[in-house]
């Protein structure tokens, strides 16, 4: 599957979780970050993968944050348009 239909995919997956939003849980969701740790360790690993100096373990590990990051970003995504949405109507 090319990386846009599994984009698509996942869009379409996340879809009905979306829905479950309330304006105040979309505003919270929009607003949440990373805890300041965890976001070091990704940036260290970020660094490694591009110098290429990851190990077998540690490309895993990045990868896995990399998929979760992809699924929390759709759904702020959906959570700043619900908001949107809202201060239109």
């Amino acid at each position: 599957m090319k990386s846009g239909d599994t984009q698509s995919m996942l869009d379409r997956l996340l879809q009905p979780l979306s829905q479950c939003l309330t304006p105040e849980s979309a505003r919270a969701l929009a607003k949440a970050r990373v805890d300041p740790q965890v976001q070091e360790r990704i940036d260290g690993l970020a660094e490694k993968c591009n110098e290429g100096l990851l190990t077998p373990e540690e490309r895993e590990e990045y990868e896995t944050y990399v998929r979760v990051s992809s699924v929390v970003s759709i759904l702020q995504a959906r959570a700043r348009l619900l908001l949107k949405e809202q201060t239109a109507s």
